[in-house]
């Protein structure tokens, strides 16, 4: 299982990339495994969220899932590709198969997310 060590991660398996008040999300390689083969994936590009609200669904063969935003702020970029070729976010969950970006309104809530340590330990890896 692959968890990078410079990302952010929640309990429900999204990660966050963040660079100046941008922030990267998608999913993680424990996600995607636990899903399996995912055929269809639905972001809404709303404006605004915030943390913790569903920006979307995952659906693979053996389920649907919710997508959260982990932070809050202003959705500026859907990754398309992945609504054309969803099998990316079983591929390459980290780099072509993120899901969207947010220009983040409240910087401190990174520091309520899992540490690379802290997610480790939650998927027992």
């Amino acid at each position: 299982m692959n968890i990078p060590e410079n990302l952010k991660y929640t309990n429900d398996h999204e990660w966050v990339k963040v660079d100046g008040n941008i922030g990267t999300i998608g999913v993680t390689d424990f996600a995607q495994g636990e899903l399996g083969d995912v055929i269809y994936v639905d972001i809404n590009a709303s404006d605004d969220v915030s943390k913790g609200d569903s920006c979307g669904t995952i659906e693979a063969v053996k389920t649907v899932s919710d997508v959260f935003t982990p932070v809050s702020g202003k959705i500026i970029e859907v990754n398309t590709k992945i609504n054309d070729n969803p099998a990316i976010v079983n591929k390459d969950p980290y780099g072509e198969g993120w899901m969207l970006k947010i220009e983040l309104s409240n910087p401190d809530e990174l520091n309520e997310l899992l540490s690379y340590e802290n997610y480790k330990e939650l998927v027992g890896a």
